[in-house]
Order: structure tokens, then C-alpha cells, then sequence
């Protein structure tokens, strides 16, 4: 992406400076800037859909809940484990996110 910091600050020390371009380049200029846009918004969203696992300790820093109420939520599949191994358990942060942005609550959950 390229720099535009100089040209942002000249516009604000000369507002009333000028510039002549042609339609032509004001055309360009457009379709630059909102590829750059798109590309931008379009590698947010897929950083946002990749999922991420994170431990039991983690899910409990995020959600302020206990170990036993984690343990509860796994026993009757609210929260479900990915995988085992070596007896750590990772959780997907999308089920993290549905859990919070929900304010779903079982039975049992309050610790």
C-alpha cells in the first residue's frame, strides 16, 4: 500500500492549495483507492473467519467463568472440546464468541 501521509499533510497546512489533475487521473486515482479498500476489507474478513483454538485457561479469562463451570458446559455439550492431547483440552473461538455474543446460559453455569 502506498504512502500517502506527505500528501494528507499537505492538505492540511495548505487547505486552499489548488491542484489541477485531469478527469482522466481523478478516474484513476478512484479505482486505486478503492482496490486498495476492497483488498484491505476483503483480508479482514478473512483473518476474522479463520479459526482459532484456545485453551481452557483462556476461555475462562474470556468468558470470567470458572474451571468447574467450563467442565459443566463440556459435560453436556454446550462448549465442546476439539481435542485432547496430553490432557489439554483446546476450545474453538467460535464457540467462545457464540457463548458471549449469545448470552447463552445452561443450567449449572454460574460458579
Amino acid at each position: 500500500m502506498k504512502d500517502y501521509s506527505s500528501l494528507l499533510q499537505l492538505a492540511k497546512e495548505c487547505p486552499g492549495l489548488q491542484v489541477s489533475i485531469t478527469l482522466g487521473e481523478l478516474v484513476e486515482a478512484n479505482r486505486q483507492l478503492i482496490a486498495e479498500v476492497k483488498q484491505e476489507l476483503e483480508q479482514q474478513i478473512a483473518d476474522s473467519k479463520a479459526e482459532t483454538y484456545i485453551s481452557r485457561e483462556k476461555v475462562m479469562e474470556i468468558t470470567g467463568k470458572s474451571s468447574t463451570t467450563i467442565w459443566r458446559w463440556q459435560k453436556i455439550n454446550y462448549l465442546v472440546p476439539v481435542s485432547s492431547v496430553g490432557g489439554t483440552y483446546r476450545y474453538r473461538m467460535s464457540d467462545v464468541r457464540r457463548i458471549m455474543e449469545g448470552g447463552d446460559t445452561q443450567e449449572g453455569d454460574a460458579v
